[in-house]
């Protein structure tokens, strides 16, 4: 007999099952079996006098062995999970688990994370990645209905994408080489060679020595990168209403269990989100009270001020912070024609914490060059333009005006359930003291 999922049971059948036992329940003469699967649970009635076989063989086994259940499913409305409940015929031990857990819900994150296989049988985080396959599954229907491709940009460079601190760096075969801090060369590539646009989901991997609740050293990166462009208003446009169908699918197909297990309505999100450049931002958290330390960019309190601050002006989760001066941006982000201190950049803030960065690049080859120069001269290292070469020859043979933004999975799902640290919505979270499991 094929095994069915629990979700799937029907009253009136004799169907097989197979789980994880998540409680027993015993009484003097009743068993009562919690068996969990992916996708749900189900109650399983042994009489102890008459299945003394049943009996005996439940009462030998920890919670969390895995067993395989054969039985009459019937209809019982005392019972709180679906009603139903199943009459084992025939019961298979699988596992038997160890007798017990090293850990539970009140036991230290960190001391969960060594027990992460566990920690993540708990229906509570395992909706954390059902709702990651649907929101990656809308942003995808999304983008290929938006005339998109998906790129595999290589992980192993000979050369910094970002920030040449937080670079991870090994030995290629007797070479320098590091992990991709970001896709970004590879998605301006793609525009040069003429995709248009493109997206990608994948790892990247920041030598980031914080141990904040928003940092990891390995993360899923969500990219995208659009031709011809006009403006950063243009991927501001884009990514609202893309943010808006992934939030409204992720409602459609889960929003009731996300109520029940997390009391959190998801809200699909009006557009356009508000709009403010980095200038009036500060002073609109100047007015509120806060002295920020940093005049060129936002710290993560003047985010939760901000955001507070447009929560009760505008209704909205969503905040766009525009116009960041060049010194905090990358070279490749583009400068205002009236003011080329300015970067067409912008940050975009959700429930008071950075989910995005986004900017129209530079496609100008002079310009460009110009521009790493400027960067070469103010870090002072010689050799950046030698370590951009490869880079640069992609704006040599026509190029295209574009732009694109990456996108933190973790840190929305993170904000979106009221998770406190963004190691709770990671499969296996990596940090500068855990690399294992």
């Amino acid at each position: 007999m094929e095994r069915t999922n629990i979700k799937d049971l029907k009253a009136g059948e004799t169907q097989k099952i197979a789980g994880f036992i998540d409680t027993i329940r015993r009484m003097k003469r009743n068993i009562f079996v919690i068996l969990r699967d992916q996708t749900g649970k189900v109650q399983i009635y042994i009489d102890s006098k008459n299945d003394k076989e049943f009996a005996d063989i439940i009462d030998q086994l920890p919670v969390e062995s895995t067993v395989e259940i054969t039985g009459e499913v019937v209809e019982n409305p005392a019972v709180k999970i679906g009603g139903i409940e199943m009459l084992p015929k025939e019961i298979e031990v699988v596992s038997e688990a160890k007798p017990g857990l090293p850990i539970d819900e009140e036991t230290s994150l960190d001391q969960r994370m060594d027990w992460r296989y566990l920690d993540l049988r708990n229906p509570k985080k395992l909706l954390i990645f059902k709702i990651q396959t649907a929101m990656e599954d809308a942003m995808r229907d999304f983008w290929i209905k938006s005339g998109f491709l998906e790129i595999h940009s290589p992980k192993l460079l000979s050369t910094a994408s970002e920030s040449g601190s937080e670079l991870f760096a090994l030995d290629y075969f007797g070479q320098p080489a590091y992990l991709a801090q970001s896709p970004q060369f590879y998605k301006q590539m793609a525009m040069n060679a003429g995709f248009d646009r493109v997206f990608e989901i994948g790892p990247v991997f920041r030598a980031n020595p914080s141990f904040t609740s928003r940092h990891d050293t390995e993360f899923t990166s969500v990219d995208a990168e659009m031709s011809w462009i006009e403006s950063h208003e243009d991927l501001m446009k884009f990514e609202e209403e893309w943010i808006k169908y992934f939030m409204a699918q992720l409602k459609e197909k889960l929003g009731d269990e996300v109520k029940e297990l997390y009391d959190v309505e998801i809200e699909v999100p009006e557009t356009p989100f508000p709009r403010i450049p980095l200038r009036e931002a500060k002073e609109i958290i100047k007015e509120m009270g806060y002295e920020s330390p940093k005049h060129n960019d936002l710290d993560p309190e003047d985010e939760r001020t901000i955001a507070k601050y447009v929560k009760d002006k505008y209704g909205s989760d969503f905040v766009f912070i525009t116009d960041y001066p060049k010194s905090v941006r990358p070279f490749y982000h583009m400068r205002h024609e009236d003011n080329p201190d300015l970067t067409k950049s912008y940050d975009l803030l959700y429930r008071g914490l950075e989910i995005t960065t986004g900017a129209q690049r530079e496609h100008r080859y002079d310009v460009l060059k110009k521009q790493i120069e400027e960067k070469q001269e103010s870090e002072r290292d010689s050799k950046l333009m030698d370590s951009l070469k490869y880079y640069l020859q992609f704006f040599e043979y026509g190029s295209v005006p574009h732009g694109g933004y990456g996108f933190g999975l973790t840190r929305m799902i993170m904000k979106l359930l009221g998770l406190k640290n963004v190691r709770e919505a990671t499969f296996l979270y990596r940090g500068p003291n855990r690399l294992t499991p």
